[in-house]
C-alpha cells in the first residue's frame, strides 16, 4: 500500500514506511505531480513552479530526471505517464493525502455523518503543508491550503458546538483565537464554548478585546451577529435570539455536487471584509450550472446574512425577451424591504436611492441570477460593504471588475467524479455504482455539463428499468437529438445554448457557425481570420465578444477553444457554402506548415503547394525553433485539417500536408500519425496527375512502414517507388528510394543488401549536384560499411561526409554523420572518441528538434560509458533513451534499454538541482 503525503513533509510511504525521495528540488517536483494529481502538468508549469526564474542549466532535462527518478521512487503505487506536453501522475486520490482531505470536507457538506468527516480530515496534517520544499508557487499553494484547513476546522468547529462538544473545544480555540485576533468568527465559537462551560466573564472579556482590536485596527465594529451572541451572553441566555422579520426571497436549494474549487473561491471573495461591497460573478455557458452553484452558495451561508437574502431572475437568457428591467427588480426589491407599494419612489434613480439607503449598514446577501449585461446589474448594487452581490450570466461583465472590483469566476465542465456525484444526488449511489463503466461513458459523453446529465438521464430517474448503459447508447447515437425538448425549452440544451445567439451580431454567428465545423480541438486568432475571411483585427474583436458571450473559451498561447457540446451545437448553425471558409483555413494551415517544413529542412527538395485561397495570410515564422513550436503546438489540428481536406475534395491540401508534416514527424518520433498521414496521402495521389507525385508517395508510405516495423509492406511500396521512378527516369527519385530501402533492409538484418542499396544512392547522388544528399548518401555507405566490418571505408565515407555537412550547413546531416562516427569509434575500441561524437551529434539533435534521433543516439552513447566503466554516466544517458522511446511508442527499444539499466542495477545519477 502507498500512501503520498504533502499535508506536513512531502513523503512517499510504502506499507506505512517512508520511502527516501531525495533533496529539497526533487520533492518540490513531486509536490507539484500530487497537487494535481490526475491532471496533465506542462513541463513549462512544472518548471515555473519548480524554479521560477531561477532554471538550471538544461532545465527541461533536469526536470525529465527528476521525473524518471520518482518514476522509481512511486513504482507499484502510482505512475508518472508523459502526456499532452506535460507529465501525469496517475494515482487514486485516496491515496494522497491533500486530496482525501478535501474528498471529506466535501462530503461533509452533504451528509449526517459531517462533524466525523471533518475530524478525519483535520487528522491528515501533521504540520504546515509542504514543509521542507519550497518555491514561490509552492508557498501560494500552502497558503491556500491554510486557508482550506481553516474553513474545515472552523465549520467542524460549529459542528462540534451544535453537539455539545464546548468543553473539549476551548483549548484549540483559545490557540487559534490568539493567532487570529480579528477572526470574528473564530471569536464568536470560543466566546460561546467559554459562555457554555461557565466562564462568562473569560467570554465577555473576549468580546470586548476584539471591539477594542476592530475598532483600533479597521475603525469597524464587531458583526451583528456577534453582537447579539454577546447580549445573549450579558442575558445569560444561551438560546438564539429570534431574528426580526427579514426578506428570505432565496429559491429551493438544488441537489448538489462538487465544484469545492469554485466554493472556496465564493467564500474567499464574498466573505471577507474590504471596506467595499464584495461583488462575484459567475460566468459560463448555457447549462453549465452557474444558477445551481450560486443557489448552493447562498443557501449554505444565509446565517451569514442574518438581515436577509434579495433574489432575482434578471431573465437575461431564456424563453422570455426582453431581460428584466433594473426598474422592476428595484420596485420588488423595496416592497419586500417593507416599503408600501404606493410608497415607492417613481423613476430608476430614486429607486436606486432608496434601496440603498435602507440596505445601508444591514448584513445582506443579494442574488443576481441570470444577467443579460453590467448595465442590469449596477442600480442593484447596494453601496453599503456590509452588503453582499452575488451576480450570474453569460457574460463576463467586465464593467462591473472595473467599477466594483468584481471577482469573475468563469464556470467550467464538472469533472468526472463530479459529474459522477451528479448521477449520485440524481438516481442513487447503488444504481450508479451497478453501472460504473456507463456511469463514465455518460459523464464523458455530456462532457461534464450538469443540464446536459439531468436531461441525459431524466428518463432513467423516472423508469428505474431503464439502465444506464441504455441512455449512453443513445447519446452515443443520437447526439444532442437526445437533449432536445420540444415543448419546454428550459429542459432542451439547445433551446438554452440557442438564447446565448440572440444578442450576437450577424457577424458574429456567422464566425460561431464556422467554429463549430473548424478542424482540429482549438484554434487561434489567425485561423480564425482565414476561417472567416476577415483581417486579424476582425478576428481578435469576434473572438473577444464569442468569450465574451461565454461560447468560447479562451486558453493559454493565444488559443481559443469550444466546449464540445457547445461545438456540435455550433456545427448544427453552419451553412453548406461555410466550406469556402474550411478551403481558406485547410490553406492557411498548409501554407504555414510549408514554410515550417523549409525552416525545419532547407536542404530538402521543395515541392511547392499552389496559391493559398484569396485573403489567406499565412503565419510569419522566424526561424526552425519558432517553426517546430508552432508545428508541435497545431499538430492535432493539423492531422484534423488534412482529415476535413479529404472529406472536401481537396486531394492537392492532403499530399501537400503530409509532406509539409513529414521532417516534424519524423523528429518527434511520431510513427504512426505519419504513417496515417501519409495512407490518406496515398489516396489523394490517385486523384493528382503528377506521376512524380505517385512516386513520392509510395517512397514515403514505405519509410513511414518502416519506422512503424512494417517490413513487408514497407518493401512493397519502396520497390514500387523505385520501379516507377526508373519507368519515368527520374534520378533523383530513384536515389531517394534507394536510400529509404537502406533503413527497411538494415531492420531486415541484411546489412549486405542495404549497403548496396547506400551504394547506388550515392552514385546518383553525385551526378544531382545536391551536396547535401552526397553527404547523405556517403554516411549510408559509411554507417553500412561499419556494419560490415570494414571500417576503413567506413571512416573514410563518413569524414567526407561530414566536411560536406559543415561545408553546406547541414546540422541535423552533420549529427547523423557523428552518430555513425562515435559507432566506427566504439566499433574499433576507441570509446573515449565514441563519447566525443556521440555527445556532439546529441547536442545537435537536441538543438533541432529531433528527439527521434536524440533517443538512438543516447542509447548508443550508453554504450560507449558502459566500455569504458562509466555506469552512472551510462545509466544517466539510456535512461534519457528509455524516456524518449517511451514517450514515442517504441516499445522493442525500450525494452532493450530498460534490460541494460536493470543490468546497471538502475543507477539513478543526474545533474545536480
Amino acid at each position: 500500500m502507498v500512501e503520498l503525503r504533502v499535508l506536513g513533509q512531502v513523503e512517499v510511504l510504502v506499507d506505512g514506511r517512508p520511502v527516501e525521495i531525495g533533496h529539497a528540488r526533487q520533492r518540490c517536483v513531486l509536490a507539484v505531480l500530487l497537487v494535481d494529481a490526475n491532471r496533465v502538468v506542462t513541463v513549462e508549469q512544472l518548471l515555473d513552479r519548480v524554479w521560477a526564474e531561477r532554471l538550471p542549466h538544461r532545465a527541461r532535462q533536469v526536470a525529465t530526471n527528476y521525473v524518471s527518478r520518482l518514476r522509481r521512487v512511486l513504482a507499484g503505487g502510482a505512475e508518472i505517464a508523459r502526456l499532452g506536453g506535460g507529465y501525469v501522475l496517475r494515482v487514486d486520490p485516496e491515496d494522497v493525502d491533500l486530496h482525501r482531505f478535501r474528498r471529506l470536507v466535501g462530503q461533509a457538506r452533504e451528509r449526517e455523518d459531517a462533524l466525523e468527516l471533518l475530524e478525519e480530515a483535520a487528522g491528515l496534517w501533521r504540520g504546515e503543508a509542504f514543509e521542507g520544499v519550497d518555491s514561490p508557487w509552492i508557498a501560494a499553494v500552502r497558503e491556500s491550503l491554510a486557508r482550506e484547513r481553516f474553513a474545515a476546522d472552523a465549520d467542524r468547529v460549529d459542528l462540534a458546538l451544535a453537539q455539545g462538544g464546548h468543553a473539549a473545544l476551548i483549548t484549540e480555540l483559545v490557540g487559534r483565537a490568539d493567532a487570529h485576533p480579528l477572526d470574528e468568527r473564530v471569536a464568536g465559537q470560543l466566546m460561546l464554548a467559554l459562555h457554555r462551560n461557565g466562564r462568562q466573564a473569560d467570554a465577555l472579556a473576549r468580546f470586548d478585546d476584539l471591539r477594542a482590536r476592530l475598532a483600533d485596527e479597521l475603525g469597524a465594529d464587531p458583526r451583528p451577529e456577534l453582537r447579539d451572541l454577546h447580549q445573549r451572553i450579558l442575558a445569560t441566555s444561551p438560546a438564539r435570539a429570534t431574528a426580526a422579520d427579514v426578506p428570505r426571497q432565496l429559491p429551493a436549494p438544488p441537489e448538489f455536487t462538487g465544484r469545492a474549487e469554485q466554493l472556496a473561491l465564493l467564500d474567499k471573495t464574498l466573505l471577507g471584509s474590504s471596506g467595499t461591497v464584495p461583488v462575484a460573478v459567475v460566468a459560463g455557458a448555457g447549462g453549465i450550472g452557474k444558477t445551481w452553484l450560486a443557489l448552493h452558495w447562498a443557501h449554505r451561508h444565509a446565517d451569514e446574512f442574518p438581515d436577509g437574502q434579495l433574489f432575482a431572475d434578471l431573465r437575461g437568457f431564456g424563453p422570455a425577451d426582453p431581460p428584466l428591467a433594473p426598474d422592476a427588480v428595484l420596485f420588488g426589491f423595496l416592497t419586500a424591504l417593507g416599503v408600501a407599494p404606493d410608497r415607492v419612489p417613481t423613476g430608476l434613480d430614486a429607486k436606486a436611492a432608496s434601496y440603498r439607503s435602507l440596505v445601508a449598514g444591514r448584513r445582506m446577501l443579494v442574488v443576481l441570477d441570470n444577467a443579460a449585461g453590467a448595465g442590469q446589474v449596477v442600480p442593484l448594487i447596494p453601496g453599503s460593504p456590509a452588503c453582499t452581490v452575488l451576480v450570474t450570466g453569460r457574460h463576463r461583465l467586465a464593467s462591473l471588475i472595473d467599477r466594483y472590483g468584481a471577482r469573475h469566476l468563469p464556470l467550467g465542465a464538472l469533472t468526472r467524479d463530479e459529474g459522477r456525484g451528479l448521477l449520485v444526488t440524481r438516481l442513487g449511489a447503488d444504481r450508479v455504482a451497478a453501472e460504473p463503466a456507463a456511469t463514465d461513458d455518460l459523464v464523458d459523453l455530456c462532457g461534464g455539463y450538469p443540464l446536459a446529465l439531468s436531461i441525459a438521464v431524466r428518463n432513467a430517474v423516472t423508469d428505474p428499468a431503464t439502465t444506464l448503459a441504455e441512455v449512453a447508447a443513445q447519446l452515443r447515437d443520437l447526439g444532442l437529438a437526445v437533449l432536445d425538448h420540444a415543448t419546454d425549452p428550459a429542459a432542451s440544451l439547445p433551446a438554452v445554448l440557442s438564447w446565448s445567439l440572440r444578442r450576437l451580431t450577424g457577424e458574429q454567428r456567422t464566425a460561431f457557425g464556422l467554429l463549430g465545423i473548424a478542424p482540429g480541438p482549438d484554434i487561434t486568432a489567425p485561423a480564425v481570420a482565414a476561417l472567416t475571411g476577415s483581417s486579424a483585427g476582425r478576428a481578435h474583436h469576434v473572438l473577444a465578444a464569442l468569450v465574451e458571450a461565454s461560447l468560447v473559451e479562451q486558453r493559454p498561447h493565444g488559443r481559443y477553444g469550444m466546449h464540445d457540446l457547445v461545438r456540435d451545437f455550433a456545427a448544427t448553425t453552419a451553412e453548406t457554402a461555410d466550406e469556402a471558409g474550411l478551403a481558406r483555413v485547410a490553406d492557411f494551415y498548409l501554407h504555414t506548415a510549408h514554410a515550417a517544413d523549409v525552416l525545419l529542412d532547407p536542404h530538402r527538395s521543395l515541392v511547392r503547394p499552389g496559391p493559398p485561397a484569396a485573403g489567406v495570410r499565412p503565419l510569419p515564422l522566424p526561424d526552425a525553433e519558432a517553426a517546430m513550436a508552432w508545428l508541435e503546438a497545431e499538430h492535432a489540428t493539423l492531422l484534423a485539417t488534412q482529415r476535413t481536406a479529404g472529406a472536401l475534395g481537396r486531394h492537392e491540401v492532403v499530399w501537400h500536408l503530409a509532406r509539409a508534416l513529414d521532417t516534424f514527424h519524423y523528429r518527434r518520433g511520431h510513427r504512426h500519425d505519419a504513417l496515417t498521414s501519409w495512407r490518406a496521402a496515398l489516396d489523394a495521389a490517385g486523384h493528382l496527375p503528377d506521376p512524380t507525385t505517385r512516386i513520392r508517395t509510395h517512397r514515403y508510405v514505405g519509410s513511414a512502414c518502416s519506422r512503424c516495423g512494417l517490413l513487408e509492406e514497407a518493401t512493397d511500396h519502396l520497390d514500387q517507388a523505385l520501379a516507377l521512378a526508373l519507368r519515368h527516369n527520374d534520378s533523383t527519385e530513384q536515389a531517394h528510394t534507394h536510400l529509404a530501402l537502406t533503413t527497411v533492409w538494415e531492420r531486415r538484418r541484411d546489412d549486405r543488401r542495404a549497403y548496396d542499396h547506400a551504394r547506388q544512392a550515392l552514385a546518383l547522388y553525385r551526378t544531382l549536384s545536391q551536396p547535401a544528399w552526397e553527404a547523405d548518401g556517403l554516411n549510408s555507405v559509411g554507417w553500412f560499411a561499419a556494419r560490415l566490418g570494414d571500417f576503413d571505408t567506413a571512416r573514410e565515407h563518413c569524414e567526407a561526409a561530414l566536411e560536406l555537412h559543415r561545408r553546406h550547413r547541414h546540422p541535423i546531416g552533420e549529427a547523423d554523420t557523428l552518430d555513425s562516427l562515435g559507432f566506427i569509434a566504439h566499433s574499433t575500441g576507441d570509446h573515449g572518441q565514441a563519447v566525443g561524437h556521440y555527445r556532439r551529434a546529441l547536442t545537435l539533435f537536441r538543438a533541432h528538434g529531433d528527439s527521434y534521433q536524440v533517443a538512438n543516439t543516447a542509447d548508443n552513447l550508453g554504450h560507449a560509458h558502459a566500455a569504458l566503466g562509466q555506469r552512472e554516466q551510462a545509466g544517466e544517458v539510456w535512461w534519457t533513451a528509455l524516456e524518449l522511446y517511451r514517450e514515442q511508442d517504441r516499445a522493442a527499444e525500450a525494452a532493450r534499454v530498460r534490460q541494460r539499466l536493470t543490468d546497471l542495477g538502475e543507477p539513478r545519477g543526474g545533474p545536480p538541482s
